[in-house]
């Protein structure tokens, strides 16, 4: 009897030691990272530039698995149900912290269902109109809204992307009465604006640089607290008049809220190692982004602040939920 008490002990410590084991060896095999947008967005591109580099410190491939549709659900459901071993990460965004109240009822939770992981990049949105439109600044477009209210449209990404609660946030903090259009991407978005289908566009900058250069678009502000180097002549909403008006797009790796501790920590460090090499640097800045890095807990809090912001928005704006 005793024999087999012995036994039963050391099996159940042999089975105690086997993950703390396998977090030690992580990882062993590739990791699979999913994006909620198809290839080719500021998503995607952040997931590559980042999984490249990962793949090259841990000696496992990083896959960019893309699982586009649902107004991002898709893939954030598949992320948040993921098994947690740290072999599948989920790149998130703005649209996860939309998404809470935008649904009313959403296949996941952020907060609940997500460990966030590591802050990697934070975006703006760039307002940009059609030359015809007689407002060359945010003051004279604030008082051109105002004489004509509703009669002003601006094109955006989506339903619920941070390019359409930019547009949003515009109207809670300056009362204006301007309609949004939503497209299926950020590209015919823009197509319309230069050919005056929709006055003005709110875009992503590395979108919108292009067009503003060759004065198909005019830009009118940007949505961040200080201006980015890719647009340096174009001013905040902040500096503009509109005081503490900031909307960011920002993106971040996140795991499945049972995924270890140690792995946890581990793509954390690693990641912000990466997001301090100044070939990174450099890319992401060329592209629009300012890369961030961080604790976990300091992802955590932006996340959760963001949660708020919008909910308020999306309240004072009377957007109906999904």
């Amino acid at each position: 009897m005793n024999k087999i008490k012995y036994l039963g002990f050391t099996c159940a410590a042999i089975l105690a030691v086997q993950p703390a084991l396998a977090q030690q060896n992580w990882p062993a095999r590739a990791v699979r990272v999913i994006v909620p947008y198809a290839a080719g967005g500021n998503t995607d591109f952040t997931a590559r530039t980042v999984g490249a580099k990962l793949s090259e410190m841990w000696g496992q491939q990083v896959i960019v698995d893309n699982r586009p549709g649902g107004g991002t659900n898709i893939g954030s459901e598949l992320g948040a149900k993921a098994a947690p071993d740290g072999y599948v990460l989920f790149m998130g965004g703005a649209s996860n912290a939309v998404n809470m109240t935008l649904y009313a009822k959403p296949p996941y939770n952020t907060l609940r269902d997500f460990a966030p992981v590591a802050w990697c990049v934070q975006g703006a949105a760039l307002l940009a109109a059609h030359p015809s439109l007689p407002a060359k600044n945010v003051k004279e477009l604030v008082a051109l809204a105002k004489a004509r209210p509703g009669q002003l449209n601006y094109g955006h990404a989506g339903l619920g992307s941070s390019n359409h609660m930019a547009g949003e946030l515009l109207k809670v903090m300056t009362g204006i009465n301007i309609v949004h259009v939503p497209y299926k991407g950020n590209t015919p978005s823009i197509t319309d604006a230069i050919s005056g289908n929709v006055e003005m566009v709110f875009s992503g900058v590395p979108a919108l640089v292009p067009h503003i250069k060759s004065g198909r678009l005019r830009g009118i502000a940007i949505s961040s607290l200080e201006r980015f180097a890719a647009v340096p002549d174009i001013p905040t909403f902040d500096e503009s008049g509109v005081k503490g008006y900031e909307a960011s797009n920002w993106f971040g790796l996140m795991a499945p809220i049972k995924t270890p501790r140690e792995i946890i920590t581990k793509v954390n460090a690693d990641t912000n190692k990466v997001l301090a090499m100044a070939e990174v640097k450099n890319r992401f800045e060329s592209e629009g982004v300012v890369p961030k890095g961080g604790t976990t807990e300091y992802f955590d809090k932006f996340i959760r602040s963001e949660i708020v912001k919008y909910e308020q928005v999306i309240k004072k704006a009377n957007i109906e939920r999904q």
